[in-house]
């Protein structure tokens, strides 16, 4: 069974981590932020990133192309409503999306913000790893991830409002 390392330095061991979070078994840290008929938007579990999302399917696929007409929908509706939150309420000016089809998980999406911070690892997309890894190893502390949980209460309360 796979290991799975957590934001909090715990690990688990689970056979499918988004079929753990998507079905309950795994609350992720903060809670749920939004969860429609096929999709669940939460903080990514291993990296302590204010206005970090990982939005994953609730069903195992694993490319774009696999999204069905409703899904594809529900996908674009979900990505512009978080996208919004995180600039009206986080402040947040730029994000990276990225997702990839080699996963071992179900179909998920990362937005990953752009803080200042962030440039000392470069502009481009290869400067992503770098940055999630910095924030697991350096920004692990009580006070980042009071405002990390702040920010997931934030955005949770803005999408979820309607």
């Amino acid at each position: 069974m796979p290991t799975i390392k957590l934001a909090n330095g715990e690990t688990i061991e689970v056979e499918c981590l988004s079929c753990a979070i998507t079905g309950g078994i795994i609350e992720p840290e903060g809670g749920t932020i939004i969860e429609t008929d096929y999709f669940h938007a939460h903080l990514d579990v291993a990296y302590p990133i204010e206005g970090l999302i990982i939005r994953t399917s609730k069903r195992h696929f694993a490319c774009l192309d696999e999204l069905t007409d409703y899904e594809m929908k529900d996908y674009m509706n979900l990505l512009q409503k978080l996208r919004r939150a995180q600039r009206e309420i986080l402040g947040i000016k730029h994000v990276y999306y990225f997702y990839n089809e080699d996963t071992t998980h179900h179909f998920h999406t990362w937005m990953v913000p752009r803080y200042d911070w962030m440039y000392q690892f470069g502009r481009s997309i290869e400067s992503v790893r770098p940055v999630l890894l910095h924030a697991r190893e350096k920004m692990n502390t009580p006070e980042n991830k009071k405002i990390v949980m702040q920010a997931v209460a934030s955005l949770t309360q803005a999408v979820n409002h309607d």
